[in-house]
């Protein structure tokens, strides 16, 4: 997807909302169980609850991939059942070897046909560069994020420069690629340092996880990282996914989605 079609999207739904699809067999409704795939059938009545008032769907990949050979035939069904004019992001965190992130990419992107993917980018630019060979996909690079042990790295200051390493990161990843193909990860919880952020990175698209059940503020991100075009996919998985337990799961999500989504039009009633 490009970045003119996400934009377009934006404007169409009147959301920047990213779900996150982090389906666990242990909180699913236990009715579904007795499907002959619970993972799947949580998954497709969440989207289709969903779908008018979000723009991207997140699977975290560690939650299919622990199921071995089954989660993953969930998550190719889910891809497949996903409409084309959705963005897709792989939260799958990868980041290795240039021969082995080529391989990754391949993966992602041209078997599991994913829009974008998660990658740590502490193993420097070859390491990242792979993704990038691919036209009209995305790479999402760990810039700042919301857990409590973010504080060991990425908050360490650099002694020639007095930045922090998540800035240095910033200014650095900026240069392997653009606004077209690269955004960032920030968490919400850290809607405070998206000032400094936007300084250094003021047109790219940021993934903000940590909105509702990880306490992030919707408004403190919309106020300190919107830019002209949006340039925010904010992301709720349990909030949403999770709202209910029972029959209703579905009906449900529809709700706690419908609530992001006017927060969010009133936002953007001064940018698009």
């Amino acid at each position: 997807m490009t970045r003119a079609e996400l934009i377009q999207q934006i404007k169409q739904k009147k959301s920047f909302l990213c779900v996150g699809l982090d389906t666990d067999l242990k909180k699913i409704p236990p009715h579904l169980l007795k499907t002959s795939d619970p993972v799947f059938e949580f998954n497709k009545q969440i989207i289709d609850a969903t779908i008018d008032h979000c723009v991207a769907y997140k699977p975290n990949l560690a939650f299919y991939e622990a199921l071995g050979a089954k989660g993953l035939e969930s998550l190719e069904k889910t891809m497949e059942y996903l409409p084309k004019d959705v963005f897709t992001i792989a939260d799958a965190k990868r980041g290795d070897i240039g021969n082995t992130s080529s391989l990754y990419a391949r993966a992602f992107f041209e078997n599991m046909h994913f829009d974008s993917i998660t990658v740590a980018p502490y193993m420097g630019e070859d390491s990242v560069k792979p993704f990038m060979d691919y036209e009209g996909k995305w790479v999402i690079l760990l810039a700042l994020t919301s857990n409590m042990g973010s504080k060991d790295f990425q908050n360490l200051r650099i002694k020639d420069t007095d930045t922090q390493l998540f800035e240095e990161v910033l200014k650095t990843s900026k240069e392997w690629g653009d606004d077209h193909n690269m955004m960032y990860v920030v968490g919400a919880t850290k809607a405070e340092k998206l000032m400094e952020i936007r300084s250094i990175i003021p047109d790219h698209f940021l993934l903000v996880p940590g909105v509702g059940a990880q306490g992030g503020s919707l408004a403190e991100v919309a106020e300190y990282g919107m830019n002209a075009d949006c340039g925010l996919l904010v992301n709720s998985s349990r909030g949403i996914i999770y709202a209910s337990q029972n029959h209703d799961f579905a009906s449900q999500a529809k709700i706690e989605a419908a609530k992001l989504q006017q927060e969010m039009e009133k936002y953007l009633q001064q940018y698009l």
